[in-house]
């Protein structure tokens, strides 16, 4: 078992920790997949207002960013006329906000605004399509690019370029789990592993002591060593083919990629953040993501003519010794 631990522990964590806490665990549904919730708390704690303030946090971030709810927030953007600017959401703000940024750290890799492509090759809302032709995806591709957004993060404004279509699935699952660490603070509970969609956040540490371990996920048949991660004051997403399928959309060509990146995981300061550096990775890998430049903690493994491979970042291997 080979041990991934952060490079200094958080004091404040420390001094609030409660050996005699219960872990508490809730789940659910959101976003077409599921939620879990683990957190430290008193054994007299009342979980249910926790879970209800849980599943309305949820609900409204579906409301602003979901790509599968015709009233969201972000499908009224998608359908307002060319030129017109509109006030977004706090949170919808926050997640363009850093998607434009790791769009173009790695130079397009990641882009929010592939929609009409995820719709042309039979994964967004309008569900399965034929394969698109060339023409089919020359027009997805005009229609498309984060070059083409004009936002104003001083006022929240984004504005509408004409017949562009936002679709932040690769970044949202893992700001939710971002936010459900947040919204469990302002409750006093600080010390939880949330998890959305399979991306994960840790705050603090268990009662026993250890911090929040999450192992990275290998896909089946392969035979690589466990990667055991502490999730203490960070986060982990995974993304690849053995989970999806060919659906990591190339937003330069508009076709799936075809670099033999069967999966990526990134372990980074938040979950947006791992969320969206591993699409990008799932895509970019190995020429267009400056890794070392960004100092990327990741584990790829990768498909090539000589079989599978690992390949693990130095930021991770630095974690690892």
């Amino acid at each position: 078992m080979r041990i991934a631990l952060p490079s200094r522990l958080d004091p404040a964590a420390l001094a609030t920790h409660d050996p005699d806490a219960i872990v508490v665990t809730l789940d659910g549904t959101t976003m077409g997949t599921g939620w879990t919730v683990r957190y430290a708390a008193p054994s007299a704690h009342d979980a249910e207002p926790v879970r209800h303030a849980i599943e309305a946090r949820l609900a409204d971030l579906v409301a602003q960013m979901s790509h599968w709810e015709p009233e969201s927030a972000l499908c009224g953007f998608n359908h307002v006329p060319a030129g017109r600017t509109i006030d977004l959401p706090a949170d919808f703000a926050a997640v363009i906000d850093l998607s434009l940024r790791i769009a173009a750290a790695s130079g397009g890799a990641f882009d929010p605004t592939i929609g009409h492509l995820v719709d042309r090759w039979g994964f967004g809302p309008p569900g399965p399509m034929p394969v698109p032709d060339a023409a089919a995806i020359d027009a997805a591709r005009a229609a498309s690019g984060w070059r083409r957004l004009r936002y104003d993060s001083t006022g929240r404004r984004l504005r509408q370029p004409g017949g562009l279509a936002l679709d932040l699935s690769g970044v949202a699952k893992g700001y939710a789990a971002d936010a459900l660490a947040d919204l469990l603070a302002e409750h006093g509970i600080l010390h939880c592993l949330t998890e959305v969609g399979g991306e994960l956040a840790g705050r603090g540490m268990r009662p026993d002591g250890d911090p929040w371990w999450v192992d990275l996920e290998t896909p089946p048949g392969i035979g690589l060593p466990p990667l055991r991660v502490a999730l203490h004051q960070c986060a982990v997403a995974t993304t690849g083919t053995y989970r999806k399928g060919d659906h990591s959309i190339d937003p330069r060509t508009g076709r799936p990629a075809n670099n033999g990146v069967i999966a990526v995981s990134v372990v980074a300061s938040s979950a947006a953040l791992a969320d969206a550096l591993a699409t990008a990775l799932a895509v970019g890998y190995p020429d267009t993501v400056p890794i070392d430049r960004m100092r990327i903690a990741a584990r790829l493994v990768l498909r090539t003519p000589e079989g599978v491979r690992e390949v693990v970042t130095p930021a991770l291997a630095a974690m690892l010794a």
